[in-house]
């Protein structure tokens, strides 16, 4: 890092991405007091900071500001003891079954960790396909709540949701930058 701006690092992206798969191979697993199990740091989760889908891959400076918050990912994982979302879903996912791949529905959880480390406002995403694992899946600067994302836990959770027709637009106004 050592104070040069994302776009000053651009020359040196190969570089940054080596160093940063050197440090994420050796995280291996973290045992995560949150979920009373082991996180597993697999190539999955490395490859989905260099790539939205399979064919589309990220902004190199977007790649370097995840590659910069690894090691701040890992100890949100290793002391977290609660978790801010969870998600889970019906997936028509590609899986490794017995050394062939295969295309099945199963379900999927995903567990948000949202953390204030060293001023940064970092949050996590751990993913668990069917009864595997459970996957560190991404690391990304968390100061823009989306909006969607927000009605949609409010439209999943329990209890009445939404108690006026004014809290839809203070929701609207809030989610566009959390000052925590």
């Amino acid at each position: 890092m050592n104070g040069k701006t994302l776009e000053e690092r651009l020359p040196n992206y190969l570089e940054i991405r080596k160093n940063s798969k050197e440090l994420y191979d050796t995280f291996n697993k973290v045992f995560s007091p949150a979920l009373g199990q082991h996180i597993h740091f697999t190539s999955n989760g490395f490859n989905h900071l260099i790539y939205k889908n399979a064919k589309k891959e990220r902004e190199k400076s977007t790649q370097i500001l995840r590659f910069d918050l690894l090691e701040r990912a890992k100890v949100i994982l290793e002391r977290s003891t609660t978790y801010q979302e969870f998600e889970e879903d019906m997936e028509f996912t590609r899986v490794n079954r017995h050394g062939k791949y295969q295309s099945m529905n199963l379900v999927v959880k995903y567990w948000g960790f949202v953390a204030v480390i060293e001023k940064f406002r970092i949050k996590v995403v751990v993913r668990q396909v069917g009864n595997s694992k459970a996957e560190f899946y991404s690391v990304i600067p968390a100061w823009i709540t989306k909006q969607y994302r927000d009605l949609k836990i409010i439209n999943n959770s329990t209890g009445k949701g939404l108690k006026d027709e004014n809290d839809e637009e203070v929701l609207k106004n809030a989610t566009h930058g959390d000052d925590l």
